[in-house]
């Protein structure tokens, strides 16, 4: 009964007209790269567990230069003339998981475009020995990538022998 009550009541309604507008393009969205994804993270583990073959001496060092840039930007990088972007804090990681986790960053760093950054990673106060396990790890790491232009250890207020500000190339 009430399917009849509906139809006399919709018998004089008309459809609604199409307008003459057209719906915009909408461009599908883009593939996720799920297997350079997986090369990346395969590269940065590689990176992160490489050891440098001449052994440099990086201890004693506190900065760090590419050949062919001006000496200027160490002083500048070192009284944080460039505003320090992002920063990772290392503290309590592993020697392998510390590397791995400043390659992910430095390597985020630069697709965000990012150009100053801090690392963090303790004097090594509490390691074994008293020995900076993780300083000189991630200084060796940094002297090896090739979008780090140069690092200093900053002054005590920003960190100072245990942490480095790095210049990246953009």
């Amino acid at each position: 009964m009430k399917d009849r009550d509906f139809r006399d009541a919709m018998k004089d309604v008309a459809p609604i007209r199409t307008s003459n507008r057209v719906e915009p393009y909408r461009s599908p969205r883009p593939p996720i790269p799920a297997k350079r994804r997986e090369d990346e993270r395969a590269v940065l583990e590689e990176l992160a567990r490489a050891t440098l073959d001449d052994e440099a001496e990086i201890e004693a060092d506190t900065a760090f230069l590419r050949p062919g840039l001006p000496l200027d930007i160490l002083r500048k990088l070192r009284r944080t003339h460039w505003v320090i972007q992002d920063q990772i804090d290392l503290h309590g990681s592993g020697a392998d998981e510390a590397a791995l986790a400043t390659a992910e960053f430095l390597a985020d760093c630069r697709r965000r475009g990012l150009r100053c950054v801090r690392i963090v990673h303790g004097k090594g106060l509490r390691s074994v020995g008293r020995e900076p396990v993780l300083k000189k790890r991630i200084r060796r790491l940094l002297t090896r990538r090739e979008e780090v232009l140069a690092f200093v250890e900053p002054r005590a207020a920003h960190g100072g022998g245990g942490a480095v500000v790095v210049l990246l190339d953009a």
